[in-house]
């Protein structure tokens, strides 16, 4: 079982969305410093991939600094301490997201205004609170 979620879909490479759904786990924080990361073999039999596209993405996450490999041990989730999310990078992990929230919305004749209430309403339930006067 991967410590991270990713459902490959059609027509996006699958490497892409593998990175993108694991760099999104360690800089949230789902991934904690030191904990195991699935091997190349672990990662290609749970998804379903090319063994080879699985190497790529240890080799991603590794030349980002996310990932350690160590000999004797195996892949871990690197320390992070110098690599925290900045705004800019959640932004970015956030906008593949939010263009398919988008999307599926203008797909369904919603106005954008009901876009946005129906985020804040979902906030509120989750985590109490106006998330309007928390986002000012």
């Amino acid at each position: 079982m991967l410590p991270f979620a990713v459902s490959i879909k059609p027509g996006e490479s699958p490497y892409k969305q593998i990175v993108h759904a694991a760099t999104k786990a360690i800089l949230a924080g789902e991934l904690a410093q030191g904990s195991a990361f699935p091997s190349v073999r672990e990662l290609s039999q749970s998804l379903k991939i090319n063994p080879n596209t699985a190497q790529k993405v240890v080799a991603e996450l590794t030349r980002e600094r996310l990932l350690e490999v160590r000999p004797g041990i195996g892949t871990i989730v690197a320390a992070v301490g110098g690599r925290r999310a900045s705004a800019t990078d959640r932004k970015t992990l956030l906008s593949g997201d939010v263009e398919a929230l988008v999307v599926d919305a203008r797909r369904l004749g919603l106005r954008k205004q009901e876009v946005i209430d129906a985020i804040a309403n979902t906030w509120d339930e989750l985590f109490g609170g106006d998330a309007r006067a928390a986002a000012r």
